[in-house]
């Protein structure tokens, strides 16, 4: 497809997760990979970049949070409307990276969304794999996205979903992510694959929790969130030193990501 070119895909369903978090499952009209991401557009209203947070024969998910202008056009958006939609864009989560091996996942909010196709795929191919953990956290329960998918996961995946502080009624874990990655037991160092994505500081605190457990920063795969509103390098919004995250990214290994400064 032309990347320059917009293309309409027709919403067939959204899923309301909290006030300010929706799924819109769209025609899949191209060929994507887990961890790219499109640009979305609404006229009159503007362009965003979205995650893709999974795909299926014929749907495409893309996790929204209303946040600005553009956001706000997409949510006026109903069943049976069209976005305009243009891309994929960037690398993706290469899986066969991590067959064999203990892989674990650290999300934090809206980050779980880059990385639920990859979940979906290793939930299905657990063969793949030596072992899976998923450590996911929220600000509270209120928060908490594809909670339909958790309850998927936890038949047969370890999951460690958290919330920052108790809350009445809450009978789940409690705590930032990173204090759980502090108590994971991992006797074969290794062998270990790590996924995360959240905002900045919980990866970089996260990273830090990693590393006192023996993890090198090449056995560490993060994703960058950043302003990417071309897609094709030229803009230069997302530009890091030399580095065009829309294009070298937003998929980087922690050994080049933790160096790149803005």
């Amino acid at each position: 497809m032309n990347p320059y070119m917009t293309y309409p895909a027709k919403i067939k369903k959204i899923v309301k997760h909290t006030d300010i978090d929706y799924t819109f499952f769209v025609e899949k009209i191209m060929e994507v990979k887990g961890g790219q991401f499109v640009q979305v557009s609404v006229p009159k209203f503007g362009e965003v970049p979205i995650s893709i947070s999974d795909f299926h024969d014929e749907l495409m998910e893309l996790t929204i949070r209303k946040v600005g202008h553009v956001t706000d056009g997409i949510f006026n958006k109903e069943v049976g409307d069209f976005l305009q939609i243009r891309g994929p864009y960037g690398n993706n989560f290469q899986s066969e990276v991590h067959f064999g091996r203990d892989l674990i996942m650290v999300t934090g909010g809206t980050g779980l969304a880059p990385v639920k196709s990859v979940i979906n795929y290793f939930h299905r191919n657990l063969d793949k794999i030596n072992s899976f953990k998923l450590i996911s956290g929220f600000k509270s329960s209120q928060d908490i996205l594809f909670k339909d998918s958790f309850k998927e996961w936890e038949k047969n995946m370890d999951i460690c979903l958290t919330i920052d502080r108790p809350e009445e009624g809450w009978r789940g874990n409690t705590g930032f992510v990173t204090e759980h990655v502090a108590k994971l037991n991992l006797p074969n160092i290794e062998n270990i694959s790590v996924i995360m994505v959240g905002p900045p500081p919980m990866m970089k605190f996260t990273g830090i929790e990693l590393s006192k457990l023996g993890i090198k920063d090449e056995q560490i795969w993060v994703s960058f969130e950043r302003k990417m509103s071309c897609g094709i390098g030229k803009c230069g919004h997302c530009k890091i030193d030399e580095t065009y995250v829309c294009l070298e990214g937003p998929v980087f290994r922690y050994d080049k990501a933790s160096k790149l400064i803005d």
